[in-house]
């Protein structure tokens, strides 16, 4: 039962962070692709920090979930990600669409990079006027962790991820397009990295500078 009532309370500590985390990430893709001259995520209502028009049931909601139950239940620290409803781009919009892609898909781990500061900052703020409550001080913490794995998970570089988006923007146009050709393989990589725990090593970097961080703030 304890360990039950644990899940629980993990679970209430990642979601916010963790919705935030996902939803303003693809937020930022289409502000990103707006700015540079793409209006249909603007149009469609996805430019906006308000969670809902982004939430994909399974990736919002049901894996990371599901990961956080697993976690608290086994006592382990694994991966936490997850995805919402992509943003739809129109690359016939960019006048330069290589380079335009780039800066789009740049924006999403940017959009994380950004969120994990307001944590640190706001645990910083909190810790400065002697407020610690427990909860509220976890949910800082886990907006900081949160925001650097999925910053970590995205700037992996195989397509169709942001670093592979990333990569791909700045190779020479013969090695681009041989790039491109691993992208249909994509999704199978990744698999295979997550089951053999490869990911960790993109990872763990990521989640040790967090809790430095989270160590000098407290």
């Amino acid at each position: 039962m304890d360990s039950f009532y644990h899940a629980i309370q993990t679970i209430c500590v990642y979601a916010i962070p963790l919705i935030f985390a996902i939803t303003l990430h693809e937020s930022a893709h289409g502000w990103a692709a707006g700015r540079l001259g793409d209006p249909t995520a603007t149009m469609l209502g996805r430019v906006t920090i308000n969670p809902i028009p982004h939430i994909d049931p399974i990736g919002t909601i049901a894996v990371p979930g599901a990961l956080l139950l697993m976690s608290a239940l086994t006592g382990g620290g694994g991966l936490l990600f997850g995805w919402a409803k992509p943003v739809p781009i129109n690359p016939r919009y960019f006048r330069n669409p290589l380079k335009a892609m780039t800066i789009t898909a740049a924006a999403g781990p940017l959009s994380n990079l950004l969120q994990m500061i307001f944590w640190a900052l706001l645990l910083k703020a909190l810790a400065a006027v002697g407020f610690y409550d427990k909860f509220v001080i976890s949910v800082c913490a886990a907006g900081i962790s949160v925001n650097l794995m999925l910053m970590a998970f995205n700037l992996i570089p195989i397509p169709p991820l942001d670093g592979g988006r990333i990569v791909r923007g700045l190779l020479p146009r013969q090695a681009g397009m041989a790039f491109d050709k691993i992208e249909p393989y994509g999704f199978m990589i990744l698999l295979v990295l997550m089951v053999g725990g490869g990911l960790s090593f993109f990872v763990r970097p990521f989640l040790m500078f967090g809790q430095w961080i989270i160590n000098l703030v407290l």
